[in-house]
């Protein structure tokens, strides 16, 4: 029986990862924080003191972590997955990072007798927990294809973008529209709000428009509400563009809108909105705009 193991349930991975369960299949979880595992304990999951627990003998092995440095420490820390590999196993890392980090994921998987492949995802909580999440795949073609039969019970839809690397362009691409999107819409409200209209009719007209998005559909109870819970937190969007400008550096490259828009969520995270959900930046313009 092919043994899976799942690394990091968080707002992303703890869905996903009941999806897997749903669909039939066992899971060896791991967690740093231990107590937020324990929900899948209860639909069936063997949770695991350590990576390098959840990953023995497995054939599978999908992380979900927040950054490149937790990644790291998962695979070749103390107790990580790389000094217990299963000769030829996969290691699905569907965390966002930085491409150059991928690649180097990918070696020290490679030394350690294994296969990696990138396979970060566009989508929120919401997506996640229906299944409904766009996998940007980068690595060999036939281990994607190896990988396909469980990505497709996370989501809607698995691009392959090339080698190893190219999954995690893909999702700093997305992301940087996501992010500009978001920071456009708290602009027009700002504006609108300073100029005395109702913003619940604004957001009628935005809905009505030919600018309207799933984005902006899904956030746009949050702003009714001036409620902001995390579906992607603030301080996931400001991390993910300073990625997004560590690679445009070394393309040699400007993006003035994603300068722009980093520097609005670095400053929001900074300020105590990190928990937020990316709509809530349009609470930092508002700050920012006073006067």
């Amino acid at each position: 029986m092919t043994k899976i193991a799942w690394i990091g349930t968080g707002h992303m991975g703890l869905p996903m990862a009941r999806n897997l369960i749903k669909a039939g299949n066992g899971l060896h979880v791991y967690n740093r924080t231990a107590e937020r595992a324990q929900p899948l304990g209860k639909d069936g999951a063997v949770i695991r003191r350590t990576p390098a627990e959840a990953a023995e003998g497995a054939d599978f092995i999908f992380l979900m972590l927040t950054k490149g440095g937790a990644v790291k420490d998962v695979l070749a820390g103390e107790e990580g997955i790389l000094a217990h590999l299963k000769p030829n196993a996969y290691i699905v890392n569907m965390s966002t990072i930085g491409p150059e980090e991928a690649k180097e994921f990918a070696r020290l998987t490679g030394e350690a007798g294994g296969i990696y492949v990138d396979a970060p995802v566009s989508g929120s909580v919401g997506p996640a927990e229906q299944a409904q999440l766009v996998i940007l795949a980068g690595g060999d073609r036939d281990a994607v294809e190896a990988c396909r039969p469980y990505l497709d019970k996370l989501g809607k839809a698995t691009l392959h973008f090339g080698d190893v690397g190219a999954g995690s362009s893909a999702k700093l691409a997305i992301n940087l529209l996501l992010g500009v999107v978001a920071q456009g819409v708290g602009e027009a409200l700002l504006f609108a709000e300073k100029s005395g209209l109702d913003r619940e009719q604004v957001l009628r007209m935005i809905s009505e428009s030919a600018v309207s998005t799933k984005l902006f559909e899904g956030k746009k109870e949050m702003y009714v509400k001036d409620a902001y819970p995390a579906a992607f937190l603030i301080s996931l969007v400001a991390k993910d563009l300073g990625l997004l400008a560590d690679e445009a550096r070394r393309a040699g490259i400007r993006l003035p809108l994603a300068e722009a828009a980093g520097e609005t969520y670095a400053a929001a995270d900074r300020s105590g909105k990190g928990e937020l959900d990316m709509a809530a930046v349009w609470l930092q313009l508002k700050e920012s705009g006073r006067g």
